[in-house]
């Protein structure tokens, strides 16, 4: 397959742009579909035009149950709306192959008539007798192709009126005649002019022995029909394309044929080969959009929706796998990857799934959201904690209290459930302690500190972050001011006045009121917590201590 290295991107400005997503409904919608689902939408959207969902059930065999459900709801999810389609239909419906079962033979006859294409009778056991003959022979791909199909059963090899006689009698299917020596070009708008040799195409089952279209025959059939204008779709389908150009020729429709876009592989996250699920399952991420409950395994799979990714995040981490702006903007709204999306900006090499890039833009979609959008989040995990633990009491939260500590926690969170992880403490004062931390965080030295800080929080009159913050300072300066005769400081090497300082003590009283060695500012966390709290969990620590 030759590809030219210099392409100037075909403009087709008057052209009402036309694109669809054609998903099989054979389980659930991978990332890389979605993928191919929102450069479709972006394009169209970009352009004015319409994005259409056809689903691609001719493999009947494959057919899983809830799959076009699952993949609607995905897209939905997503923000992704369809203009035509099953749910919304459309002058060109029905959307479903399986429901233009009937269409597609008119267009297979039509190809045998006029010569492209041939009935065959090959039973499966003589398939695979001629597999097994090539393979003796050393063919590294076996096909029934040009050479292979004058030593098969078909209406090629045997005469017209035993064709007709098989085509009454048993089962057959149509195959296309590919030729046997013609260059087949086609311009992809992503890699350029796209060269193929007829000798490395098979004569294609166009269709089943069931009365049913393959993939090929039926692709390009309901793409001419619909009037699609550009097929952007994997990388995986770029070896198909020769044989489609081929039926578009056969069929009469090469002046039409839509303009190709084969987008770029999703790599594993070490860039050594295409991303699956069982790399999912390694790494630890999810593979699949929203969650897929399969017919088959009572087990539910989380998709990136069940495991705390906004939609919007998952939209821009999936735009910039094989797209890029051009730009050092980083974070786009759906409304300005449309603005700013473009055909010529796709990469023709494969993207790296960094799983960390996802989590990145999830935090940043967090942060940006209101304060009262995010404390939502809290409630929820508040209202499932019920009854707190270790006692029979629910849980207790303001709407506003919950916006004050997201205020506070949403810097340290990459997941809305991370709010309840995080702030817990703030409803839950600690009942033990982690003694390895505690003998790090917390020497003797700073006991009497805090225990002085909690007799001095009782008389502040006016409580809030400033003036616990500030009462703290007093109480570190006159601790400070003790002689090195005290035994507290006996053996010290240095100034014992240098050893009492705001860090020191901060991170033994965060340890002390939160049971975490880090966390957000620890003055707003008693600010929230309230004095009485405040000096309660103090007292319990320091009877703990002794």
């Amino acid at each position: 397959m030759d590809k030219s290295p210099n392409h100037q991107i075909t403009k087709s400005p008057n052209k009402n742009v036309r694109v669809r997503f054609a998903p099989s409904p054979t389980g659930p919608l991978h990332i890389g579909g979605l993928r191919t689902a929102l450069y479709n939408y972006l394009f169209a959207k970009k352009m004015g035009g319409k994005m259409i969902l056809r689903i691609e059930d001719t493999d009947q065999s494959r057919y899983v149950e809830g799959a076009e459900e699952y993949i609607h709801e995905a897209l939905e999810w997503c923000g992704i709306r369809l203009d035509e389609g099953p749910k919304q239909g459309g002058k060109f419906a029905p959307y479903r192959q399986s429901e233009r079962k009937s269409m597609y033979m008119e267009y297979a006859q039509n190809l045998v008539d006029n010569g492209f294409a041939y009935y065959a009778f090959d039973t499966p056991e003589e398939l695979e007798a001629m597999r097994q003959r090539l393979h003796a022979a050393k063919v590294a791909s076996p096909q029934y192709n040009t050479i292979t199909r004058n030593t098969m059963k078909n209406s090629i090899t045997l005469p017209e009126d035993e064709v007709k006689t098989r085509i009454a009698n048993q089962p057959y299917v149509i195959r296309l005649k590919v030729p046997r020596k013609e260059e087949i070009r086609f311009n992809d708008l992503v890699r350029g002019w796209v060269l193929v040799h007829s000798s490395a195409i098979d004569d294609k089952v166009l269709m089943k022995s069931d009365g049913m279209p393959t993939y090929h025959l039926a692709n390009v059939v309901d793409d001419h029909l619909m009037k699609i204008t550009h097929v952007i779709r994997g990388e995986e389908w770029l070896p198909s394309t020769p044989l489609h150009v081929l039926l578009y020729k056969y069929l009469g429709w090469e002046n039409t044929m839509p303009e190709f876009v084969h987008l770029p592989l999703l790599l594993r996250p070490d860039g050594n080969g295409k991303l699956s699920k069982r790399d999912a399952e390694k790494y630890g991420f999810p593979i699949y959009p929203i969650e897929w409950k399969s017919p088959k395994n009572s087990k539910p799979e989380k998709g990136f929706r069940e495991s705390g990714y906004l939609p919007e995040a998952v939209i821009n981490f999936l735009a910039f796998l094989g797209w890029n702006p051009g730009t050092q903007q980083e974070l786009f709204t759906l409304k300005e990857l449309i603005k700013a999306f473009s055909i010529e900006r796709i990469g023709k090499s494969g993207a790296k799934f960094d799983i960390e890039k996802a989590k990145w833009y999830n935090q940043q979609y967090l942060r940006s959201n209101p304060d009262k959008e995010l404390a939502q989040y809290l409630l929820e995990a508040i209202n499932s904690q019920s009854p707190a633990k270790g006692g029979a009491k629910p849980i207790e939260c303001t709407p506003t209290k919950a916006a004050t500590i997201v205020s506070i926690m949403k810097e340290r969170v990459t997941f809305p459930n991370d709010f309840w992880k995080e702030a817990e403490y703030f409803f839950i004062a600690p009942s033990s302690y982690d003694q390895q931390i505690a003998n790090k965080k917390w020497p003797s030295k700073i006991v009497d500190v805090i225990a002085d800080y909690k007799e001095a929080l009782a008389s502040i009159d006016n409580f809030n972050a400033e003036t616990a913050k500030r009462t703290l300072t007093e109480i570190i300066e006159k601790h400070k001011s003790k002689t090195c005769s005290d035994p507290e400081y006996s053996g010290e090497e240095s100034n014992p006045k240098s050893q009492i300082k705001m860090g020191l003590v901060m991170q033994a009283l965060r340890f002390v009121i939160t049971g975490k060695d880090a966390g957000p500012d620890l003055m707003s966390i008693i600010q929230v917590i309230g004095n009485k709290e405040t000096i309660s969990r103090i007292d319990y620590a320091l009877k703990v201590r002794e």
